[in-house]
């Protein structure tokens, strides 16, 4: 887990001029069970940073046995962007035509069209007005998340100072 803080935070309005407050955080996570072992979950959230946008990345792991050579290329992922744009993109390592068993990247991009011209939060709000209930989550569930992240929360030393406009600090590793 990363930690940071955008430079010029601490001048900000209301804020301490010591604060270790974090603006930033991206977070490598795993699944504890058969089937995802070894697949990766990454978050980052931060402010200031180049883009604005709300994305699961997860990286799948690689076959066991490999089907082709997928040389040095990243492995199979799948992103789901939620806004501003939401898509689905699925990259994957193809076989490569012909009789070479090697590989080379491929990507399948799907883009969802809104038939509506109504924000995300006008939709959430109508949703929490008329009961539906779909995109909140559950007391149980909103525990559970609190009991992983509470422990990495204020952890140790000052956040990592990033430039506003950038991606932020790099990332876990």
């Amino acid at each position: 887990m990363v930690r940071g803080q955008y430079r010029g935070y601490r001048s900000e309005t209301g804020v301490a001029p010591d604060s270790n407050v974090e603006t930033y955080v991206a977070a490598r996570l795993s699944v504890d069970n058969p089937r995802w072992n070894g697949s990766l979950v990454e978050i980052r959230a931060g402010k200031c940073l180049a883009e604005t946008f709300t994305e699961v990345q997860v990286t799948l792991k690689r076959p066991v046995p490999a089907l082709f050579d997928a040389g040095s290329r990243p492995p199979n992922e799948v992103r789901f962007r939620l806004s501003p744009d939401p898509s689905i993109t699925l990259s994957a390592n193809v076989k490569r035509d012909g009789e070479v068993m090697a590989g080379e990247d491929a990507s399948l991009i799907e883009r969802a069209q809104s038939a509506d011209d109504m924000a995300p939060y006008e939709r959430l709000l109508g949703d929490a007005l008329r009961g539906e209930r779909a995109l909140f989550g559950s007391e149980a569930g909103v525990e559970e998340q609190w009991r992983i992240v509470e422990p990495l929360l204020g952890g140790p030393g000052a956040p990592v100072i990033y430039e506003p406009g950038s991606w932020g600090p790099d990332g876990p590793s």
